[in-house]
């Protein structure tokens, strides 16, 4: 059983920063995919970033340059440092592997960027 749970949301100014973390429970986490997800409210949920176990990483285009993900394997945890937010990267975000595992999907952790 893999537990995923989020953290590190809050409530920011445009042009703030935050760092999300996601620590996975289990054994499996070095060599998996790591990715981050949001899901705005009225919309579907997208992909954000990820980082490969070798780490190689991607963004998704609005957030090159402000985006960076990261992982300690070591204490199984994968992070989101966002900075220069923009009221658009309001939503609750999320980790999972790639490929996802629906299974896995944890409560989230709300990011709200409002002036």
């Amino acid at each position: 059983q893999v537990l995923l749970v989020e953290s590190g949301g809050g409530s920011v100014q445009p042009g703030g920063s935050l760092r999300l973390s996601c620590a996975a429970s289990g054994s499996i986490f070095s060599i998996k995919t790591m990715a981050w997800f949001r899901q705005a409210p009225g919309k579907q949920r997208e992909w954000v970033a990820d980082i490969t176990s070798g780490g190689s990483t991607s963004y998704i285009n609005s957030g090159k340059g402000r985006f960076t993900i990261s992982r300690d394997n070591a204490k199984s945890t994968v992070y989101l440092q966002m900075n220069a937010l923009k009221p658009e990267d309001t939503a609750v975000y999320y980790c999972n592997f790639i490929p996802v595992r629906v299974q896995y999907w944890g409560q989230g952790t709300q990011v709200t960027v409002s002036s």
